[in-house]
């Protein structure tokens, strides 16, 4: 949800578009269905749709002094036509003249070129330096409403109208005279009929500027200027202006003097504003990766889409069913409810972030990890607290485990040390502390008889120890952070990985290497989930991939692409049906499993 105007409904008023990641998302507003645009190698950092619906086109961000490429998309066919590749580092913004003949693009700040290409001939017209030196940098381009020949850009001190001569492949710009004002512009909105534009600042106010002379004709509110600036405008046919804010405000203005008629708040500040139709409907998008759908008459907000706009760190099902499972982020933990793909719980911890999640096995309540060194259990209904364990762990809890009788939590901490605490009704005490580990644990599995455990750990050990007596039984060094380990579910081996890209087999009874196999081509391997009856696992890293492994091959047998982001954790649901990943960069993808017969 950051990225401005990401949220698109397309004009067919079925489907709306946003970027996640390195993939545009088209969702079907019914049926919810979604498609994907792969092909960007890179977070996408704007996306447009021409106005006959024909064309989608989105622009990337890059690695300093690389090309980014822009990429044309038939919306129809969901694939790709061209990629346009001549701004640096990153694209800034994109906009289809009216009869889509023409695409505009702006590079960001390291480019500061404003280029128009040919949108039939897939090649560039011409371009040209987007503000003049002594200016700030343009940040926003929209065409006008009835002319291909025109367009206007702002940013950072500076309003111009271009117009193209396409006989002597020129762009020729003019600048808007704005008087005394200096202004930080956040977005800009063409009127229908081409001649006056509205531009949001980032001060709280809206500027109007006349197409014909460029000079500024009004601006407002002048007294209560909208907190934390302008962030998103939409035009309405009857001529008034909806204005999305900073502060998370959606108002409808009226007038030459900008009055606010009526006023709703959102969570997050508003990214985008989106018409379905002739406005009689309309979408909101916020940074905390919100979506909501405004009834315009009635101007009552109704969120229809939300998830994590941190990156998730944990996902688990509860014991034997796959239509629930709990993910958990900065500030929050979620549960979702799979057939329908929708959230049925939030629980917000503000400032601290939740580094692993576990149901227990009676379903009574959700245990979880924070960095603030506590422990917390929440009930998996309504969310409510149940207890909380302070000071478990002295540099934050980063792991988590319950014993399948549910009288005993095992967690380990950023300082590398386990403990195991009694939890009675009402009650929860220390039981032990063992101290083996000199960095971080960052994984912990017990075995079904709840008397012997494995812990992975950053300091390169994964140690398997008696719970029972509370002594070491075998300890497994190798030269990696371990990030995963699991138990075959036969529990004679365990399969581990980390960041040194391979995969061990080990022996649990001596701890002995029985094989590796080379887990990814590069990253580290940071989740991994294995099948009930031991015949498959699945990994995730940071090569974005999702792999399912035959566990006695050790080798490849399916690849999922779809993460943009690095693959934090995964697991695959109790039925076999699906398997959950989660990544950095917040998302949470479902894959189908695979037939294997």
């Amino acid at each position: 949800g950051h990225i401005p105007c990401g949220l698109i409904c397309h004009p067919d008023k079925e489907h709306v578009l946003y970027p996640l990641g390195c993939t545009v998302v088209i969702q079907d507003l019914d049926s919810k269905k979604q498609t994907f645009l792969h092909g960007h190698t890179n977070n996408v950092s704007c996306v447009v749709v021409s106005r006959n619906g024909v064309y989608v086109a989105s622009g990337q961000v890059t690695f300093m002094g690389f090309k980014a490429d822009i990429i044309l998309w038939d919306f129809q066919r969901k694939e790709l036509l061209a990629r346009l590749s001549l701004h640096k580092g990153k694209i800034e913004g994109l906009a289809f003249s009216p009869s889509s003949l023409y695409l505009v693009s702006l590079g960001g700040q390291d480019d500061g070129s404003v280029v128009v290409w040919h949108v039939g001939k897939r090649e560039a017209v011409c371009g040209s330096p987007a503000s003049a030196r002594s200016a700030g940098s343009a940040t926003v381009v929209v065409c006008s409403s009835c002319r291909d020949e025109m367009f206007v850009t702002a940013g950072n001190g500076t309003i111009r109208v271009w117009e193209l001569d396409l006989a002597n492949r020129k762009i020729r710009p003019t600048e808007c005279q704005t008087g005394q004002l200096r202004r930080v512009i956040t977005g800009v909105k063409m009127a229908d009929d081409d001649n006056y534009f509205y531009v949001g600042t980032s001060s709280g106010d809206v500027l109007k500027v006349n197409t014909n002379n460029k000079l500024m004709t009004d601006y407002g509110p002048q007294k209560e200027k909208f907190s934390s600036g302008v962030t998103a405008l939409l035009l309405l046919k009857t001529g008034d202006l909806i204005v999305g804010t900073g502060g998370g405000i959606v108002a409808l203005c009226k007038g030459s003097n900008y009055k606010v008629m009526k006023k709703i708040q959102v969570q997050g500040a508003v990214t985008s504003l989106t018409c379905r139709g002739q406005g009689h409907q309309f979408f909101v998008g916020t940074n905390e990766c919100q979506i909501y759908r405004i009834n315009y008459a009635a101007f009552k907000e109704e969120l229809i889409a939300a998830c994590h706009n941190e990156a998730v760190q944990d996902i688990v099902f509860p014991l034997g069913t796959s239509d629930l499972f709990a993910t958990c982020s900065k500030n929050d933990i979620r549960v979702w409810h799979t057939p329908e793909n929708r959230e049925l719980l939030r629980i917000v911890i503000p400032n601290v972030t939740c580094h692993a999640i576990e149901f227990m096995r009676d379903g009574k309540s959700i245990i979880s990890a924070w960095n603030d060194g506590k422990i917390r259990a929440f009930t998996p209904e309504t969310g409510r607290l149940m207890y909380v364990i302070n000071h478990a762990h002295s540099l934050g809890v980063t792991a988590i485990a319950a014993t399948s009788d549910c009288k005993r939590i095992i967690s380990g901490g950023g300082e590398g040390q386990m403990r195991i605490w009694e939890i009675g009704e009402r009650t929860h005490k220390l039981g032990e502390v063992l101290k083996e580990h000199v960095s971080a644990v960052s994984c912990i599995k017990i075995k079904k008889n709840d008397r012997e455990c494995v812990t992975a750990s950053l300091d390169g050990t994964c140690i398997i120890w008696d719970i029972v007596r509370f002594s070491r039984k075998q300890m497994i060094l190798a030269n990696t952070l371990f990030k995963c380990v699991c138990y075959h579910p036969e529990e004679y081996q365990i399969i581990t990985s980390g960041t040194d890209r391979r995969i061990g087999y080990w022996e649990v009874f001596d701890g002995s290497a029985i094989r590796e196999v080379e887990g990814s081509v590069s990253g580290s391997i940071n989740g991994m989930d294995i099948t009930s009856d031991g015949a498959y696992f699945v990994t995730g890293g940071d090569d974005h991939l999702v792999k399912l492994w035959d566990y006695n091959e050790g080798a490849v047998t399916h690849v999922g692409v779809g993460h943009s982001g690095n693959i934090t954790r995964l697991k695959i649901c109790p039925g076999k049906k699906y398997v959950v990943s989660v990544s950095a960069d917040g998302a949470i993808l479902l894959w189908k499993y695979p037939d294997l017969h």
